[in-house]
């Protein structure tokens, strides 16, 4: 009975009981909204299509090569630019002598963090500083003789060149947009294009007829008062025109044909993709715009604006001693040169002109041009001031013996500086988390050139089994066999007596 009521169907319910049955449920919540059909545009739409070649060289990324040559150049400056930073604060100081306990409050502006004995520092150059006791407590430094000739030769060159730094102080002016610049903004280029020190209460008040001081915005301002369009010719444009005379005269041509191929020459070592080198083509194909033309009308972002900006940091770089300066210093004259935001970006899309270094505390840019395996092609008097300097510094804490004294190694500065450029080859990139300046004090402070040195009477440098060289006239050319040979036994207590192999005795020497 129970099994048959387990068989046996429900009953349905009435038809009348039966709900309406529910719409399905819409995925989208406003599904049940009155949507009115969108209205066509008044006018039509046309997408604006870019010329060819427009801005493809303005907008293209190109990888960033590392060169070592070009660093080498930063990393063998590292201990040049503190001990100049050392220098400067030395110089400012009444007689030129200045004591440890006032240098230690100049630690942040040497980039120094951590504590460190900063006579343990100057001892490391004893070619540029010595340190003087005066007192029980009292110890003051000053520079050596030699460092402090070469400092008042430097002084005596900057004033000799006067003439050309105002050259290239109106140059600067005549690029820029309204002729104007702050002088604070030009200070940041001061050691780089050889200013004299104080180079706004000098140059800058001796010719009115050149430039004047107006009251800006933003502080005192250094105006171009007389445009000189014998000045307005780029270190480009007279490149090219030289190029093209030498070129005339190894062909003897008689009329200055064009090429039926233009090929773009690319310095050597520099390896580019064909994407790259036909961009880097195509800009060079562009009209050349000069950095000293009027750009007022030149669009931002545009392959005519990036054309007229690689012009004027070529010829700011050429302005320069060493053909080089830091990208931050370039930032500094956006408004005036209209630089763009990115102007770091910009250097790098053009390998072939500029390179840009990422060692040190700031980047740097070279001028490819002016620089043969990390060495200036055209070298000035101010540089190779520099370069004995580095010499100066190069001298170590514990000369080997024999080696030349501090007076001759500012004589012979062109050979140590050669050394060091050869020694500084080697690749140092175990500065990651510390800063160069503490970098280098480490480095420094724990180096080995104190432990180097072999102390003793010995010989130094050559093996221990090989036999002095004595040099007699009488001695024949074959190798001649030293040995020690006692007399009599060495019961009675007499010296070793030196003999031939013969039994002769020999001399004493």
């Amino acid at each position: 009975m129970d099994a048959k009521l387990l068989l046996l169907p429900f009953p349905s319910a009435p038809a009348a009981h039966h709900p309406a049955a529910a719409p399905p449920k819409s995925l989208f919540l406003g599904a049940s909204l009155p949507l009115h059909p969108r209205a066509p545009p008044p006018f039509p739409l046309r997408l604006r299509r870019r010329p060819a070649g427009a801005a493809v060289v303005a907008q293209a990324a190109v990888k960033r090569r590392k060169e070592v040559p070009f660093d080498n150049v930063i990393q063998r400056d590292k201990k040049l630019k503190l001990v100049l930073k050392l220098r400067n604060i030395l110089v400012a100081q009444p007689d030129r002598v200045m004591s440890l306990r006032d240098l230690g409050r100049f630690r942040r502006d040497l980039g120094l963090t951590r504590k460190r004995r900063l006579i343990a520092l100057l001892r490391r150059f004893p070619g540029v500083f010595e340190v003087v006791e005066e007192g029980v407590y009292s110890l003051k430094f000053r520079l050596t003789p030699a460092a402090e000739r070469l400092y008042l030769d430097e002084l005596h060159l900057k004033n000799e060149s006067e003439g050309l730094a105002v050259a290239k102080l109106r140059k600067l002016l005549m690029m820029s947009q309204e002729k104007r610049i702050l002088i604070e903004k030009i200070a940041h280029l001061k050691h780089d294009l050889g200013l004299p020190p104080e180079f706004r209460d000098t140059i800058c008040l001796r010719y009115p007829q050149y430039f004047r001081v107006v009251r800006m915005d933003r502080g005192p301002g250094l105006e171009l008062t007389h445009w000189d369009p014998e000045l307005a010719v780029s270190a480009a444009e007279l490149a090219e025109e030289e190029n093209r005379a030498r070129e005339a005269e190894e062909r003897n041509l008689i009329i200055d044909r064009p090429l039926k191929f233009s090929r773009v020459k690319l310095p050597k070592g520099l390896k580019l993709t064909r994407g790259e080198a036909r961009r880097i083509a195509q800009f060079k194909e562009m009209p050349y715009i000069s950095p000293y033309a009027d750009f007022s009308h030149l669009r931002s972002g545009s392959a005519e604006k990036e054309k007229h900006a690689c012009g004027v940091v070529h010829e700011i770089l050429s302005l320069t001693l060493e053909k080089r300066t830091l990208v931050d210093h370039l930032t500094h004259f956006r408004e005036e040169f209209r630089f763009s935001q990115s102007l770091r970006g910009m250097l790098i899309r053009h390998p072939d002109m500029f390179y840009v270094s990422f060692k040190g505390d700031r980047d740097s840019v070279f001028l490819r041009e002016a620089y043969r395996d990390s060495q200036l092609v055209e070298k000035n008097k101010l540089v190779l001031l520099k370069e004995k300097m580095r010499a100066l510094v190069a001298v170590p804490r514990f000369p080997r013996r024999g080696a030349a004294g501090t007076n001759e190694e500012a004589e012979g500065a062109n050979g140590a500086a050669q050394l060091l450029n050869e020694g500084s080859d080697v690749e140092d990139d175990e500065d990651e988390g510390l800063s160069d300046m503490e970098d280098l004090i480490s480095e420094l402070s724990g180096g080995k050139s104190d432990t180097d040195y072999q102390w003793g009477d010995g010989w130094f440098g050559e093996n221990d089994d090989s036999p002095p060289d004595f040099g007699d006239d009488d001695s024949s050319s074959e190798e001649v066999k030293v040995t020690m040979k006692t007399a009599d036994g060495s019961a009675n207590g007499r010296a070793p007596v030196p003999v031939f192999p013969d039994g002769r005795p020999r001399e004493r020497w």
